[in-house]
């Protein structure tokens, strides 16, 4: 009886099992890692089909989006694509076998100012290191598969029929249309609170707020986040001699840049880096190369960091 039982079940299942490729299986959406389906919830816009590919021993994602996100005036369509999770990288297949020189997508986002007299000598070491030209030119750094498709910014050509023309506290900047409500939201909060002694300084010296610009990432060859148009920044016309970009700081402190205390960095207040965090936005100055001027959209890192 103990054998018949096992041969009874593959009798029963294997008109199922006929039907499926035997490269890829429907995943039943109850055992679908629970980290891609948490990366998905914050693009919810997406509709996406998981597989399991048994050939290449990974998760498959089918991914469908409306072409324009929320622009009636534009021809309506859909766009398509497929990526692998590759550890959380979501890889084009062709790209599997280079994985590892990509960073995961989904990271814990560390929104806590360090303080550099902590930092010893072996970190000091690994930032200059990370910060040299050699680093940044020969890594890869975040893939931009996902986000190409996404924010359809294959070309110039393309994504600039996706950006919009807008102002945000009361400059004029340029935008995707992805993130024009969360940008519009954070306007909102901070003019609620400009009776603030320290929200109204920080208007008062606001010179400009730069977001779409098709360039590449300083000393690399990979897009810079503005390119998308889901990146700005917010520049004030005084700095009252503090630092702001570690870059500018290397022109002048050589491998001395990291060191710059705190106190002598210029930063918005803490109310408007909260309220850009509670609408998806990462902001840069938490970063060992420090961009204190710069937010950027990436709600699955703030929503996993939370």
């Amino acid at each position: 009886m103990k054998r018949i039982f096992p041969l009874l079940l593959i009798f029963l299942f294997f008109p199922l099992f006929a039907q499926i490729s035997p490269q890829t299986q429907i995943a039943n959406k109850a055992f679908v890692p629970a980290e891609i389906k948490t990366f998905m919830r914050y693009y919810p816009d997406i509709a996406y089909t998981t597989t399991y590919d048994l050939e290449l021993n990974d998760w498959k994602i089918d991914m469908t989006a409306d072409l324009y996100f929320e622009r009636t005036q534009k021809p309506k369509g859909k766009k398509s694509a497929s990526f692998y999770w590759a550890g959380g990288r979501l890889l084009p297949k062709e790209e599997l076998a280079n994985k590892e020189i990509y960073w995961v997508l989904q990271y814990e986002y560390e929104n806590k100012l360090r303080d550099p007299k902590t930092y010893t000598p072996e970190e000091i070491e690994k930032i200059k290191q990370f910060g040299s030209k050699e680093s940044r030119q020969n890594t890869q750094g975040t893939p931009m598969f996902f986000f190409d498709w996404l924010y359809s910014a294959q070309s110039q050509k393309i994504i600039e029929d996706h950006i919009i023309k807008t102002t945000f506290l009361g400059k004029s900047t340029r935008i995707h249309e992805r993130i024009y409500d969360h940008v519009k939201n954070v306007e909102k909060r901070i003019l609620a609170r400009k009776s603030s002694p320290e929200i109204s300084a920080f208007l008062a010296n606001l010179k400009s707020c730069d977001a779409y610009h098709w360039r590449e990432i300083v000393q690399t060859s990979r897009k810079s986040f503005h390119s998308y148009g889901i990146a700005i920044d917010i520049l004030p016309k005084r700095l009252n001699r503090k630092a702001i970009y570690w870059s500018w700081e290397k022109d002048k402190l050589g491998d001395k840049w990291m060191l710059v205390p705190l106190e002598k960095r210029w930063m918005p207040p803490a109310e408007v880096r909260k309220i850009f965090e509670e609408e998806g936005f990462i902001w840069g100055g938490y970063w060992v190369i420090f961009d204190n001027m710069h937010f950027e959209y990436h709600p699955e890192l703030i929503k996993m960091s939370n």
